[in-house]
């Protein structure tokens, strides 16, 4: 089979003689490989790599040492220009298909690093029935196999790497300094400092944390969370000291920050230059996490309200708020209609995008601009769609956050079409 591209989940895109799509990871495109199908549908297959006969010019030896079974990843074994050409394609294949707009693949904004930029990873902890401990991601094409990793995992910061060996090393026998459980989420975020926090999602008993920190050099704190609610601080600091460009936050246990800080830079930039001078605009930053766009626009002159469901990521918003900048907890649905009409909305959903009510509230209720910040060009398209004819695409730039993955970041600026 010949590989033609690249598909939103990372595997490569061939056809069967009998025109049926077929998805393989591991692949490149312009290979020529041997494939043996593994699943069989009306309209698509799914295939597992055997060999490849003819190596694409796209392609290359994978640096990671875990690559080959590690789920982490899904694009390492390409060029990096391939995968910045790939994301392009995938937003591009989205906005048309989904979205039913007319674009050209847009310019996909290179990360500074292609290695060691995630500030935060989450890892899946399984203690076994003979006391072995096996901590890392989960296989490729098997979330139910975990791939044993250590610091030499390429994806994370340094900082991160240091302290994952050193808890490794140090958590004990059947990790027992970490809390009960068989199953647990171990997630640690890295400062521009160096130092890392550690959350534990699951589990009940919360084990020996204080001996973690003594012991593990850079571990400033341990936050616990054995359901839904809030994380626990269990030991060590309260709160992470982060300095993000002009912002200095401080970040409890699961609040959001975008996970790759240098590209996330370059988007942040280029969000502040499409938006232009904004003293004297009504602004809603909605789905506004720590409220870093909102307070920078205050700055600037506008007046602002943000809205988060998150109540911590709120009161970090609020603690350092500039004159201009308010903040409601809430679901962005049930009270976007309440702070409209606007200037300019800001959207920046998680991956499932902006709830369909919200999308009507935008379409009957327009602000004059809307920048859209995605992660899921899937979502992204669908919720173009659903604002209908109401707005007209102004320009559209992807970043690249997210080197050898599938996953990328899009910044979408739109007007309204006035009467």
């Amino acid at each position: 089979m010949r590989i033609d591209s690249i598909a939103a989940g990372g595997e490569g895109v061939g056809r069967l003689p009998d025109g049926r799509v077929t998805f393989v990871h591991r692949t490149a495109p312009g290979d020529l490989a041997e494939v043996a199908l593994v699943e069989r549908k009306d309209r698509w297959t799914r295939g597992r790599l055997l060999r490849v006969i003819e190596p694409s010019l796209e392609r290359r030896e994978a640096p990671c040492a875990f690559y080959e079974r590690c789920g982490g990843c899904t694009l390492e074994h390409m060029t990096y220009d391939a995968q910045l050409r790939a994301k392009s394609r995938i937003v591009a294949d989205a906005l048309t298909r989904i979205g039913g707009l007319a674009v050209d693949a847009p310019e996909v904004v290179p990360s500074p690093n292609e290695h060691r930029y995630r500030n935060r990873v989450s890892f899946a902890l399984r203690r076994t029935e003979h006391g072995r401990v096996l901590a890392g991601f989960h296989a490729l094409g098997d979330p139910d196999e975990i791939v044993d990793l250590d610091g030499g995992c390429l994806l994370f910061e340094e900082p991160i790497a240091r302290v994952w060996d050193g808890i490794r090393r140090n958590w004990g026998p059947d990790a027992r300094r970490l809390p009960s459980g068989q199953q647990l989420r171990l997630t640690l975020r890295a400062s521009s400092t160096g130092q890392v926090s550690l959350l534990v999602e699951g589990g009940f008993a919360r084990g020996r944390p204080k001996e973690l920190i003594d012991v593990v050099p850079g571990l400033v704190s341990v936050y616990h969370r054995p359901g839904e609610a809030v994380p626990d601080l269990i030991a060590g600091a309260p709160g992470l000291p982060e300095t993000w460009g002009d912002e200095t936050v401080e970040l409890s246990g699961a609040a959001f920050l975008q996970v790759n800080r240098a590209a996330a830079a370059l988007l942040e930039q280029h969000v502040m230059s499409v938006i232009g001078d904004a003293a004297g605009l009504r602004v809603v930053d909605a789905y506004c996490g720590i409220g870093l766009h909102a307070r920078r626009l205050a700055r600037a002159g506008a007046s602002v309200t943000g809205i988060e469901l998150d109540p911590d990521a709120v009161a970090e918003a609020r603690r350092s708020a500039p004159d201009g900048a308010v903040f409601v907890t809430a679901p962005v649905e049930d009270v976007l209609a309440d702070h409209l009409p606007a200037d300019l909305v800001i959207l920046n959903p998680p991956r499932a995008g902006i709830a369909a009510e919200a999308a009507e509230v935008l379409a009957a209720n327009p602000a004059a601009r809307i920048v859209y910040i995605s992660c899921n060009p899937a979502t992204l398209a669908r919720d173009l769609k659903r604002m209908g004819e109401a707005y007209s695409l102004e320009s559209i730039r992807s970043f690249d956050l997210f080197p050898q993955t599938a996953h990328v970041e899009t910044v979408v600026s739109l007007t309204h079409n006035r009467a």
